[in-house]
């Protein structure tokens, strides 16, 4: 099987990203961008972003999940700690997150450190979910391989019956990860390829040191 890719093109000619207009503070850029996607481009899924691991084999993975906050301090999301991503970060907590808004023509690539959250705020979040995506939690064990999909309907049937009118406790397994970055990078769609890259890099001092990249 062969296709011929080659003629897929598109020219990125919505916005520009000049120095002038980047604040000293990658995250408030971040914040920035955030809010005029949410607000502009709803057809994109604002919070969706891809994580990259190094797994357990020496191989990298991506997969994306979703973003739950963010603040200066970095970005948090929620898995299960003995998955295959949990697993890698336990083994190499450097990780990389990239978003992807096609409809503004931006990206936003970061390299940064990945530790768990506190235990008090991964439970306050779990107590917000859904009782379906809390009974979710108990029924898989993420990434280990099963029989058939009859295997974790059934356990959910049983855990809807054992919890009923009950409060759904939070698995010991699952919580939140924070990514704490130390180099973030915006990318905006320009004409001819010749896009717009800005760098954050942070500093010993914590201050963020900022260039443009070629594109």
């Amino acid at each position: 099987m062969e296709k011929d890719l080659s003629n897929y093109r598109k020219s990125y000619e919505k916005h520009e990203l000049l120095l002038k207009d980047v604040p000293e503070n990658p995250m408030e850029l971040f914040q920035k961008w955030f809010y005029e996607i949410d607000k502009f481009f709803v057809e994109d899924e604002t919070n969706a972003m891809t994580v990259s691991t190094i797994g357990l084999d020496g191989f990298p993975k991506n997969r994306v999940v979703l973003l739950k906050r963010f603040t200066y301090e970095g970005f948090i999301f929620y898995t299960n700690y003995n998955s295959e991503k949990g697993l890698a970060i336990a083994k190499n907590p450097n990780v990389c997150l990239s978003f992807f808004w096609h409809g503004a023509e931006r990206q936003i690539i970061i390299k940064g450190k990945a530790e768990k959250i506190a235990e008090n705020l991964s439970d306050g979040y779990f107590e917000s979910r859904p009782r379906g995506s809390q009974l979710g939690a108990l029924v898989s064990n993420q990434s280990e391989i099963i029989e058939n999909r009859d295997i974790i309907e059934k356990r959910l049937v049983e855990l809807e019956k054992e919890f009923e009118g009950k409060e759904i406790p939070r698995p010991a397994n699952w919580g939140g990860y924070i990514v704490k970055p130390f180099e973030i990078e915006f990318w905006q769609g320009r004409p001819n390829r010749l896009h717009d890259r800005i760098r954050f890099t942070l500093q010993p001092d914590f201050n963020w040191k900022i260039d443009r990249l070629s594109p």
